[in-house]
């Protein structure tokens, strides 16, 4: 069997993945300003960055938003379309090596998909994730670019901007940590910063996704969540996420690649196939 090219195609950024007799052979990750632009020029990128010949691919794996726009094979090579909660459930899996897991993806969006035994499960999804922080930063901030939008955060301190539990009570309350966030920024001031408020919206993103990962398995016997997708690969998100470990029973993993567990799920799919 030849190249599989696990392909997903988003709405800002295309990533691929390439498999070959199952194993991955190499990843990337390109932008462009449409689709398909995009999905083209990351087949082209990635053939040459691995040294690999158009005839040695046997099939395109295309998931994602973008993937709709395709309808013939692409190159005359057999192209699959694999459905996105399928790959996203899939990769993660493959990326953690669990057996079941929460999958969460946090790209523009955030989706929750249960991946087991029993196969996978869309369980629903949210519209906080990396629009929200590129759409509040460049409203508050007058800055919509994630690079600059990091470098801001890495100086903020979160106690400048949001309320803690400490803050609203003096006393103890019962299964509540004092430096559990209260108020995601009502502290905020006029003389906090912007690093503050860049650090303010990233926590306040990551942490509505990892309570609703806790609401998700509250009566689920599933204890492991997988983070997939660009999100979890800013620097901030290992510590917030670390505090969800420390107040939960769950257990919150970013694995390595692990902005490219949808496109390595798609070609998982066909590769099974």
């Amino acid at each position: 069997m030849g190249i599989i090219l696990g392909i997903d195609v988003g709405g800002s950024t295309t990533k691929v993945v390439g498999l070959k007799n199952g194993i991955q052979i190499g990843t990337l990750q390109v932008k462009a300003a449409d689709q398909i632009t995009s999905l083209y020029g990351a087949i082209g990128n990635f053939l040459h960055e691995h040294n690999i010949k158009l005839r040695e691919v046997s099939s395109f794996a295309l998931t994602g938003v973008g993937a709709s726009f395709i309808d013939e094979p692409i190159y005359g090579i057999e192209t699959h379309k694999v459905n996105e909660f399928l790959a996203v459930g899939h990769g993660a899996l493959r990326l953690s090596g669990l057996q079941e897991a929460l999958a969460v993806s946090m790209g523009t969006g955030t989706v929750f998909v249960r991946a087991g035994m029993e196969g996978v499960t869309y369980i629903g999804g949210s519209g906080v994730g990396g629009g929200t922080v590129a759409g509040l930063a460049s409203l508050m901030l007058g800055k919509n670019d994630i690079d600059a939008i990091l470098a801001l955060a890495n100086n903020g301190r979160i106690e400048n901007v949001d309320l803690s539990v400490r803050d609203i009570t003096s006393h103890e309350i019962p299964s509540l940590a004092s430096d559990l966030t209260a108020s995601n920024f009502g502290r905020i001031k006029s003389t906090t910063s912007e690093s503050d408020i860049a650090l303010g919206i990233i926590n306040m993103v990551f942490q509505t996704a990892g309570m609703l990962a806790v609401f998700v398995l509250r009566n689920d016997t599933i204890r492991d969540v997988v983070l997939t997708g660009m999100l979890p690969m800013f620097p901030q998100a290992e510590a917030i996420f670390a505090k969800f470990d420390n107040l939960t029973d769950l257990n919150f993993i970013i694995p390595p690649d692990a902005v490219f567990a949808t496109a390595l799920g798609a070609a998982h799919c066909v590769d099974g196939a």
